[in-house]
């Protein structure tokens, strides 16, 4: 998860550390109802986002949704068809990539293979007007940033997957940017580096103080990187949000589904009481009960979402009567060594997934709920979701 912000002091407004929050804010990234087209494709379609300075800012979406083309024409190599964009208040649609204070982090690291892990860093330094020494301090104070100075004089091929890396960091920060750009920083690691190299990836960014742009098509990544996050699917911005507002509370049955796992009860209002909304849900027997204080009609075709940790499972009959129930026979079981995760066929034969969590007291303590077995499934009406998009 992201590092909390320190607390405000006291009678500090909620936005001092959230300024998206601020209505007096000014955003430091400004994309105004962007579009691009190749040809007849529309690859980006009226975007429009306000990021704020030192935010770590994610575009999250699956291949082809526009997330990497947006990320170019925020560096300037692909030109938007119409809108525009603005950087620290300064029109910056036409302007060419050198030109702006921006860089780019490959996803592929692009680093000379000839050259020294020095030599890559202080590339990007040699057009500027700075002194031989300049350049010298400059290039070992990017080295200490990423913990590398011992590997100043090697070469790219004797480095790690995660040394490398942070080599096309340090040089992507050495010519002090406003704005970095980060394409899949971390795709290329293996899962335990990938999880170790985003703390120090979001320790680096809070030292220096740049505002980062990452594009990822993993969704924990980007939960665990980002101060907030735009889901985008074919070209459009489907919601932006914190981590916790795109997963518990998300806007549309896409960005439910592409977020973490989710159950999805396709269903009708059939009453309301109060902020409980009752739908006839397809494959569950009887209606469920959901905590919605947005206002819905009877009638209304809806969602009803519920993650699968919100769910409890057991062997026994629930007691508390305002839970929502359904009964069903374990299908399959994943043993993630923390957690379980399970597959429970009901009645109508829908599959329900339910995440449990592993809490042995001895390591040969035997599971409460197995393969075959008969279940109950129990959730809260505040557990649920109603998405009506």
């Amino acid at each position: 998860m992201t590092a909390p912000a320190p607390a405000p002091p006291p009678g500090f407004p909620d936005y001092v550390n959230k300024p998206w929050l601020d209505p007096k804010a000014r955003p430091f990234v400004e994309v105004e109802r962007v579009v691009k087209k190749f040809g007849d494709f529309i690859a980006v379609n009226e975007v429009s986002l306000k990021i704020y300075r030192q935010e770590l800012f994610c575009l999250l979406g699956g291949s082809g949704c526009g997330k990497t083309t947006l990320l170019r024409m925020l560096a300037g190599f692909e030109t938007p068809t119409s809108g525009r964009i603005l950087i620290d208040g300064q029109d910056m649609t036409a302007t060419p990539p050198y030109e702006r204070p921006v860089n780019m982090m490959f996803q592929s690291y692009a680093l000379f293979p000839h050259m020294s892990v020095a030599d890559n860093v202080g590339y990007g330094l040699k057009h500027e007007k700075m002194t031989k020494g300049e350049r010298a301090n400059r290039v070992s104070e990017m080295l200490a940033l990423v913990k590398l100075e011992s590997f100043a004089r090697r070469k790219p091929h004797q480095l790690s997957g995660g040394q490398r890396q942070r080599v096309a960091l340090a040089r992507s920060l050495a010519k002090n940017p406003k704005l970095l750009l980060l394409d899949e920083p971390l795709g290329a690691l293996d899962k335990k580096l990938r999880e170790q190299t985003q703390f120090e990836l979001m320790n680096i960014q809070a030292k220096v103080g740049v505002t980062f742009v990452v594009v990822t098509h993993d969704q924990e990544e980007a939960m665990a990187l980002s101060t907030r996050i735009a889901v985008m699917d074919r070209g459009s911005v489907m919601q932006v949000g914190t981590p916790t507002d795109v997963y518990e509370f998300p806007n549309c049955r896409f960005t439910a589904d592409f977020v973490g796992s989710i159950n999805l009860f396709e269903g009708i209002v059939t009453a309301i009481a109060g902020s409980v909304v009752t739908v006839k849900a397809e494959g569950v027997e009887g209606e469920l009960e959901v905590d919605h204080p947005t206002p819905v009609t009877v009638g209304t075709p809806v969602a009803v979402a519920v993650r699968p940790e919100k769910i409890t499972i057991s062997r026994d009959t629930p007691t508390d009567p305002n839970h929502n129930c359904a009964e069903g026979q374990v299908l399959d079981l994943g043993y993630f060594g923390d957690r379980s995760l399970f597959r429970v066929r009901l009645a109508s034969g829908r599959i329900v997934l339910v995440s449990h969590q592993n809490v042995r007291r001895a390591r040969d303590e035997e599971r409460k709920v197995d393969w075959d077995d008969k279940v109950w499934l129990s959730w809260s009406p505040r557990a649920a979701l109603v998405l009506t998009e």
